[in-house]
């Protein structure tokens, strides 16, 4: 993410910084760097699926120190990859280096990997903690750049592209942010957040005065996510470049430094790029020049009236207006309540499947997932042959076809995956995609129990937050290779419930449900807890299985979602899912049955996991 090698530079060097105190101020933050950061500094194992509950936590910890300090934050996250796809190398490269660290931490070794369902966590938690937030149509720096400039705040990220925006009031490094350390501060003005910002003015000084308006050029030629710098090999290996560039090879940083100082004699990026174009073939000049305009565009605030959106609920943006989505679908992405995997599968015909700690010998755990996947593509796709141009090509029943990157044994592999055909109340043309709302609530929900192998009349007894992660349930067991043991069942249902026990037990609005036993179970639970969590016994083919349970559920949420929530959305930072717990469970299911009965101090969530287990096995 950012620029290659420039976070490094910065960080070592430490002088670009200026301090800051954090307080009585609003604060634009890069979503996606947010939730990746609060994520690994929760995580104590990766190898296991995720533990939603403290990730949750230190959401709200994180939100909780910025509200003590009279911050009001904004949060904007990315979208889905946009109509051009200009980053899908790139995007490639990063579902390769997930694969590899996926595979190592199989295998016993090192690496960090999110948890496949972190993304909707961090979504959900935002919703529930009140946190403004938008999701861009597609990547979303830009207009994070612009949003701060409008109001003369400061940005909170971790992508080194922001060193290289025109930022009013400067780049903060999440990585320099204390929010766990909030000073009492003194007097009236009250406590604050240390933080560190990065000055693009002591940045350019140090490179003889460089202009700042060179600093997009050195992004594009020194290589980001757009453009790599192999493009310009013919410059760098012909031109006269200030000495050390190639000398300096064992030097760390030297080809970036070098590349900086040589920047410093020109005074505007026009100059310079003339002369980068001297050394390129005539035939290549127009090209390179279009590739390093157009790439130097991306470090131009956005027009975007992101204010708009958060004032309003209003998101307009060029690329939205030219895709031709459904209103309903563009204002449900900008809520976030349809994920990016929506618009990628809708205006690319493509998606990506991440890959997570699984048996790499085995096919991928998102092959079960399949037949609702291919649901999905039926219905977002499945008016597209009446809308396109009529032409005797496009004259044809054949169903759409959507390319999905996924796992083949350790190595990335696209697929093309073809869409279910839908019932007659889909494809009747008096509901295409822009009025799948309107669709009968019971039509809309018949089809994702249909394509879940669950009867309504089966859920009824169970909670209504529990239904969805209770119907995926029932279709994983159904189709899961290899087949599902039953000590596997019984630990994801003992861990459903153990969530259900701490959200009564912890929920301010929920203690009237919570009797006395209720608490006593739950201190029994959380000493069991302590006691045997500390056991790192690790069984591979055990993950493999849970890995496929998180991705039926994860597309299961998705075609709720798209289809209007037609079953309650589950809450998944109430522990639905913790990857340690159930690990946990299941070993100690395989050498002591009687765990089965944890939870046998509270009648009701005896009742509850009872309802569970004879619900899904029959």
């Amino acid at each position: 993410m950012g620029i290659q090698g420039l976070a490094g530079f910065v960080e070592e060097r430490g002088v670009f910084f200026t301090e800051l105190r954090v307080r009585d101020t609003k604060l634009v933050i890069d979503g996606s760097s947010l939730y990746h950061q609060l994520c690994f500094a929760s995580a104590v194992d990766f190898r296991r699926g995720g533990d939603y509950g403290p990730f949750a936590a230190a959401v709200r910890d994180f939100f909780g120190s910025l509200r003590a300090c009279r911050v009001a934050p904004f949060v904007v996250l990315d979208g889905g990859r946009g109509a051009d796809d200009r980053k899908l190398p790139t995007l490639r490269g990063r579902a390769t280096e997930r694969l590899r660290a996926a595979h190592s931490l199989s295998r016993g070794g090192g690496g960090c990997l999110v948890p496949l369902l972190t993304r909707e966590a961090f979504v959900q938690a935002l919703g529930r903690l009140g946190v403004p937030f938008v999701q861009c149509f597609a990547e979303a720096d830009r207009e994070i750049a612009g949003l701060a400039n409008r109001w003369g705040c400061p940005v909170l990220s971790l992508d080194s592209d922001f060193c290289v925006f025109d930022l009013a009031a400067g780049y903060c490094p999440l990585t320099h942010f204390q929010w766990q350390s909030v000073c009492a501060g003194e007097g009236a003005q009250g406590c604050y957040v240390p933080a560190r910002c990065f000055s693009a003015e002591k940045f350019c000084r140090h490179f003889s005065h460089l202009n700042k308006s060179l600093l997009p050029l050195f992004a594009v030629m020194n290589g980001n996510d757009y453009i790599d710098r192999v493009a310009l090999e013919a410059f760098f290996s012909k031109a006269p470049l200030p000495r050390g560039w190639a000398v300096g090879k064992g030097r760390k940083h030297a080809h970036l430094q070098g590349l900086l100082n040589w920047l410093s004699q020109f005074a505007e990026p026009n100059e310079a790029v003339d002369y980068v174009l001297k050394y390129l073939k005539k035939h290549q000049r127009d090209e390179i020049r279009e590739l390093l305009c157009t790439s130097m565009e991306d470090y131009t605030p956005s027009d975007v009236n992101l204010e708009d959106f958060f004032q309003n609920g209003k998101y307009e943006c060029e690329a939205a207006r030219k895709s031709d989505l459904p209103q309903w679908i563009l204002d449900a992405l900008a809520k976030g309540k349809l994920a990016p995997f929506i618009s990628d599968a809708l205006i690319l015909r493509s998606t990506f499947l991440h890959v997570q700690v699984e048996n790499m010998q085995r096919p991928s755990a998102h092959s079960p997932a399949l037949p609702i996947r291919q649901v999905i593509y039926g219905l977002l796709l499945r008016v597209s042959q009446n809308t396109e141009a009529a032409s005797p090509s496009k004259q044809t029943n054949e169903l759409p076809v959507v390319c999905e990157f996924d796992r083949l044994q350790k190595t990335l592999k696209k697929t093309f995956v073809q869409a279910a055909s839908l019932p007659p109340d889909f494809c009747d043309d008096h509901f295409p995609l822009d009025k799948l709302m309107e669709v009968p609530l019971s039509c809309r929900q018949m089809l994702l129990l249909e394509t879940l192998g669950v009867k309504m009349s089966f859920l009824e007894p169970i909670p209504s937050h529990l239904q969805l992660p209770v119907a995926v349930t029932c279709y994983w067991i159904f189709c899961s290779e290899p087949k599902v043991k039953l000590h596997q069942l019984k630990a994801l249902l003992l861990m459903i419930v153990s969530g259900e026990l701490q959200r009564i037990t912890n929920d301010p609005d929920l203690t009237l449900l919570c009797a006395e036993e209720d608490s006593t179970a739950y201190n029994e639970f959380l000493k069991w807890k302590e006691k045997k969590l500390q056991n790192k016994d690790f069984d591979l083919d055990a993950a493999h299985s849970f890995c496929q349970w998180q991705c039926c559920l994860q597309m299961g949420l998705y075609l709720n979602q798209l289809l209007c929530t037609p079953l309650s959305e589950p809450d998944l930072s109430s522990r639905l899912y913790s990857g340690t717990l159930v690990h946990r469970l299941y070993q100690e299911l395989k050498s002591t049955p009687s765990v089965e009965n944890l939870f046998s101090l509270s009648p009701k969530m005896i009742q509850l996991y009872q309802v569970l287990l004879n619900m899904v096995e029959s």
